[in-house]
């Protein structure tokens, strides 16, 4: 049993040569995220601005433009920064601020999930009712489109907007927040391989 153990233990010590991948894939993996969240904000900015203040149709957040201004600058900056493996315990913070913020003003009230679905532990009547108008445009695309077609390479799906993928990005981060950009693929890495020498 010790010898299998053993074993087994040389083989996990054997994968710590490419252990940099799982940063790496997080770092890439929320780049796009990041960067496309930010430019259309900016994008939009005066938008964006408006939809931080008001309290009828937006968030209600205070110092509309400074909120505004820092979740874009944030996304952008940090969606930089996961490219280059640069500062990502620092960026991480922010990120996952912005992640934190988003999931209580903006999903929080639709619940988990981002997807609707009808049934199941994280449904919700918000979730149910979003079936039956789904279900209800799929039968007008039936009768009056081609529906084959349309879900050739996929089904129709509700948008919750649920806190699933803020939730995600948000532990997302937190892994990066621990262990850091990575080896071999990150300015920190060599950054810091050049001030240790």
């Amino acid at each position: 049993m010790i010898k299998c153990i053993n074993k087994f233990q040389s083989m996990l010590d054997c994968t710590r040569s490419i252990d940099f991948l799982a940063p790496l894939a997080l770092r890439l993996y929320l780049v796009p995220i990041f960067w496309m969240a930010g430019t259309k904000k900016l994008s939009a900015f005066d938008s964006t601005v408006d939809w931080f203040g008001n309290t009828d149709y937006g968030l209600g957040l205070p110092f509309p433009y400074l909120m505004a201004g820092a979740a874009t600058w944030v996304e952008i900056i940090g969606a930089v920064c996961l490219l280059l493996g640069l500062a990502i315990r620092w960026i991480s913070i922010p990120l996952m601020a912005t992640m934190a913020v988003a999931a209580v003003t903006v999903h929080l009230k639709n619940g988990w999930l981002a997807i609707a679905e009808g049934s199941g532990f994280f449904a919700s009547e918000r979730t149910g009712e979003a079936i039956e108008r789904l279900n209800v445009a799929k039968d007008i695309l039936r009768e009056h489109g081609n529906y084959s077609w349309l879900t050739e390479h996929g089904n129709f799906v509700v948008l919750n907007n649920g806190i699933e993928f803020a939730s995600t990005y948000f532990i997302m981060l937190l892994a990066l927040f621990f262990i850091g950009a990575g080896k071999y693929f990150s300015a920190d890495f060599w950054i810091a391989k050049k001030f240790r020498g």
